[in-house]
């Protein structure tokens, strides 16, 4: 009986951490929202609250993969472009694309797909690199930056995204990690964010 009430407790409570944030929420509807369900990033929770301190209305933003966040960024943005390799998903991100979304499809096996930053010279404040082909997209990132841009790179302590961390840091990156759960998972995930000196996140 004391753990389900403690269990209770953790979900359920006003002063509960996870209902705060919408952790049952998301994992009820198995999809990234806050308590209210409103779209949120699939990213760390403490990733998300650095992030929403910080965000402001005129930044330009780009996506490597999109979704929920592509939602969340446009709410609070001026330009959001996303974008992503499925084309059923795209579809299905396109019937909800808010005015100020640029949403693009890319194939993933000719290169197409990374290689889509080629395209925006030093056009944006952040770049988030959550997508796949993460160490290619990596490499593209930089250039794609405006001068006080960061990146925004999730699952960075999984082994399969190490690579394309690395390759921020060797770029002369500084790194800091946002570890902690995720949306309507029982895992803890790092979210990491890569910046130079005189960023626009104040770091």
């Amino acid at each position: 009986t004391g753990t389900l009430y403690a269990v209770w407790k953790l979900l359920f409570s006003p002063r509960s951490y996870l209902r705060r944030v919408g952790w049952w929420r998301s994992y009820r509807l198995r999809a990234p929202v806050d308590a209210e369900g409103k779209p949120i990033p699939w990213i760390s929770y403490p990733a998300i609250e650095f992030l929403a301190s910080r965000v402001q209305p005129d930044w330009h933003v780009f996506e490597y993969g999109s979704g929920n966040s592509t939602l969340w960024w446009a709410a609070r943005v001026e330009r959001v472009v996303s974008c992503e390799h499925e084309a059923a998903w795209y579809r299905f991100v396109e019937s909800r694309r808010p005015d100020n979304v640029e949403l693009l499809l890319r194939d993933a096996e000719d290169g197409s797909y990374e290689r889509t930053l080629a395209d925006y010279s030093r056009q944006f404040d952040v770049v988030v690199i959550d997508g796949i082909r993460r160490a290619q997209c990596a490499a593209l990132a930089a250039r794609a930056l405006k001068p006080a841009g960061f990146i925004v790179y999730d699952n960075s302590d999984k082994a399969q995204f190490r690579e394309g961390a690395e390759a921020l840091e060797k770029q002369g990156f500084k790194r800091l990690d946002f570890v902690g759960p995720v949306p309507g998972s029982i895992l803890s995930s790092a979210t990491s964010i890569f910046y130079k000196t005189r960023n626009c996140a104040g770091l």
